[in-house]
């Protein structure tokens, strides 16, 4: 199994006339992922890559009943509002893409999807793949490295860094372990669904055998994610890498999330935290894949 896609996932593109929106659809076409519909207000009627493009989100819901994830590759200043379209029309995953959406406006994104019963993801995110099923979004790059760097197998794939969401999954794969569903969960400060809430969804999926995560300093979310842990809310294995050691408070560091700000946030302090929590936190990025595959050794997994 995996958790928010499969092979039945059925995706809309918000945006989908731009050229970013094109190179994704592609991408996604190419891996096999069902895009069965586009949205661009104001050019419905076009065709791009094969996929019928509308006016709005309901409409293409109306026209393809089985949508049940959006991608969105819109300017930061309209997430929200098509965030909120996708929402309105009954969509269950959004991958919100752009880059510096503003804090307010995800903070209104992040109470209607409650409100909704829905999962975003992003924003800021490369999207998510569960391989062998459906890519969604822009992970992998191409076609060719998403089915080199991603393969089916039981741990589930968390990062805050999109980049490193490949490389976390191209050294699981070295140490012979493939993956259920990987992640690139945004790297801002307030994103869609945090680490807690994808825990808890990999917890639920029987075929997850562990989760390997990729941290970095800035938010509280390795901080809540442990609390979870220990109150017994995720009781699977857990490998974790947090990036960040080195930076100075007060400068950012990559991504808008990742600053340590009033000695909140540091790399120590989250490592601590998911370590009193049970995580097996790794010194050295490099020898993820080699502890995940013995921590699921020693449980017979």
């Amino acid at each position: 199994m995996s958790i928010l896609v499969d092979e039945n996932t059925q995706v809309v593109v918000q945006g989908a006339t731009g050229r970013e929106a094109i190179l994704r659809i592609k991408l996604m076409q190419s891996y096999g992922t069902q895009v069965v519909a586009g949205v661009t207000p104001g050019k419905g009627g076009q065709v791009v890559e094969g996929v019928p493009v509308y006016n709005t989100v309901l409409e293409a819901k109306m026209r393809h009943p089985g949508i049940n994830v959006s991608t969105i590759f819109v300017p930061a200043r309209a997430a929200k509002l098509a965030t909120f379209e996708a929402l309105d029309a009954g969509i269950e995953v959004i991958s919100l893409h752009p880059e510096r959406v503003p804090q307010q406006d995800m903070l209104e994104v992040v109470a209607y999807a409650q409100h909704r019963q829905a999962r975003v993801i992003g924003p800021n995110t490369i999207g998510l793949i569960s391989p062998g099923k459906a890519l969604v979004g822009m992970i992998g790059g191409n076609p060719r490295a998403a089915r080199e760097f991603f393969s089916p197998g039981p741990v589930g794939v968390l990062s805050r860094s999109g980049g490193n969401t490949t490389t976390l999954a191209f050294y699981l794969n070295q140490a012979g372990l493939g993956q259920s569903t990987a992640i690139g969960m945004g790297g801002d400060a307030f994103i869609g669904t945090t680490l807690r809430e994808f825990l808890e969804l990999f917890e639920q999926d029987p075929e997850t055998k562990m989760v390997a995560f990729f941290g970095e300093i800035g938010t509280s979310v390795e901080e809540d994610a442990a609390k979870f842990i220990r109150n017994g809310g995720f009781s699977k294995p857990m490998v974790a890498y947090v990036a960040g050691r080195y930076a100075r408070p007060d400068v950012r560091f990559g991504h808008a999330g990742a600053i340590i700000s009033r000695g909140v946030g540091t790399a120590e302090s989250k490592q601590e935290a998911l370590r009193s929590a049970g995580v097996r936190v790794v010194e050295h990025f490099g020898d993820i894949g080699v502890i995940a595959r013995e921590m699921l050794g020693e449980m017979h997994l």
